[in-house]
């Protein structure tokens, strides 16, 4: 596979609609070892037919939990369930209710639901065995399509493994170029000395070695679509060649004294702003204006949670079509912020799957996940390469307090991205004299965990 999420080329603009009354409720992501997305309204959560979907999950109580929505926070209610209500990782007290400000998700049984503030969003998402993309890629790639529509260029931003190709194909696919050839350039790969003569060609006696006429990749593209990843790599001297194709649609090659007209649209792609880049004088600001409008940022997974059980499923399908993934499995992927996104979440489901296989496993549950998979570099590593780890294994308290303040204090999810026990964590913040609810946006229940286990460590 050239790219963990190439099937979202296919992807088409979405319908049109009017504007309309957004409603809280969640979202049926996964159930019984099924990747779904099925909205549900807001009350009563349990085994059977709610709100028209129906919910098989035979661990399921019929009444297992409630959820409600005062218009500010959340409220989660235990109702008696035989096996617990886990949300963001934490089990809620047998019988008790939990209120908080902007929970993510909560399993039920092997059922994993979402909570949104527009869940009749998810009906205009593509979520399905070969297309993923959420409510927020969704949007993302409606103004990809919008701009293929309109113009020539299109730049894209997006974290690493977040999809910047394949959004620049979806640009390709849905514009007048879409016949023609689609070129893409790695700016960053290219040696240093030579970009000029890759993306611009050479005549026959240009330079030393240049034994026969070379076609540069804007001539190779004409007629479709140029796409520049990271192209702030390009030199200064190449920008201003770039500015000049794209303001006079012609190449002129190396040693060559006449142009040749080219027709071309031209996508580009940074994982880092081009403003600031402009800013250091490392971009031309005259280029900028040519390729900087119009922008697309496309979300980390992190924030499209309800495409991990399908991205899980997908691959688990793909090693042996009767692996399934356990709830707390798909859990504890859609807790984990995923630097890499879903380049990385595919490489890790695709590991944790062969080892189950390979000890005759047909379930991958959650201690087949590593615990550095999905987890943050700066746990790690501090920007220099040295360690920023304290004594004792611990990372260094500006690493705690900023994972702390990401998690909008939440122990138990924090302890888990810095790849700790929360106990171990809780020790720390007592032994410091941190409270944990100062970095949360409102002090109170959302930073509360269930209270530790003795056998725990």
């Amino acid at each position: 596979m050239s790219d963990p999420t190439e099937t979202q080329a296919q992807l088409k603009p979405g319908p049109t609609r009017g504007a309309r009354h957004r409603q809280a409720g969640v979202v049926l992501v996964f159930s019984a070892g099924e990747a779904m997305a099925a909205p549900i309204p807001l009350g009563e959560l349990g085994r059977g037919t709610i709100g028209g979907v129906v919910i098989a999950d035979s661990t399921m109580s019929r009444k297992h939990a409630s959820v409600a929505h005062d218009g500010k926070r959340w409220t989660v209610r235990d109702l008696g369930s035989r096996n617990g209500v886990m949300v963001d990782g934490e089990r809620i007290p047998a019988g008790g209710e939990l209120e908080l400000d902007r929970p993510r998700l909560m399993r039920l049984g092997e059922s994993i639901f979402l909570f949104s503030l527009d869940r009749e969003a998810f009906a205009e998402a593509s979520l399905s065995g070969d297309r993923v993309a959420g409510p927020s890629l969704r949007r993302a790639w409606d103004a990809i399509a919008s701009a293929a529509r309109s113009g020539g260029t299109l730049h894209i931003t997006g974290e690493s493994g977040s999809g910047k190709e394949l959004a620049a194909r979806a640009f390709h696919d849905a514009g007048a170029h879409a016949a023609g050839p689609f070129i893409a350039v790695n700016c960053a790969a290219i040696p240093e000395g030579v970009a000029e003569r890759l993306l611009f060609g050479a005549r026959k006696g240009a330079f030393s070695g240049a034994h026969e006429n070379a076609e540069g990749y804007v001539q190779a593209a004409d007629g479709g679509t140029l796409f520049l990843d990271e192209v702030g790599e390009l030199d200064l001297q190449v920008q201003a060649k770039l500015l000049r194709v794209l303001e006079t649609r012609e190449v002129l090659a190396l040693g060559d004294n006449k142009p040749r007209r080219v027709d071309i649209r031209v996508c580009s792609a940074t994982h880092r702003e081009l403003r600031g880049q402009v800013a250091e004088k490392r971009f031309r600001e005259d280029l900028f204006f040519r390729l900087g409008l119009p922008h697309v940022v496309l979300p980390p997974l992190r924030e499209r949670l309800e495409e991990i059980p399908w991205f899980i499923e997908r691959e688990l399908r793909k090693l042996d079509p009767s692996l399934i993934a356990a709830a707390a499995f798909v859990e504890a992927c859609m807790l984990r912020t995923w630097p890499g996104n879903v380049r990385e979440l595919l490489a890790e489901v695709r590991e944790a799957g062969r080892t189950a296989l390979a000890d005759g496993a047909g379930v991958v549950d959650v201690d087949r996940l590593s615990p550095a998979a999905g987890a943050s570099f700066e746990r790690a590593q501090s920007p220099s390469g040295t360690s920023i780890t304290s004594q004792g294994g611990m990372p260094a308290r500006e690493v705690i307090e900023e994972t702390l303040r990401r998690e909008d204090g939440r122990i138990a999810t924090a302890a888990r991205v810095l790849g700790i026990h929360r106990n171990q964590l809780r020790r720390w913040l007592a032994k410091h004299n941190v409270d944990a609810r100062a970095f949360a946006d409102k002090a109170g229940d959302s930073t509360e965990d269930s209270e530790p286990d003795p056998s725990e460590p």
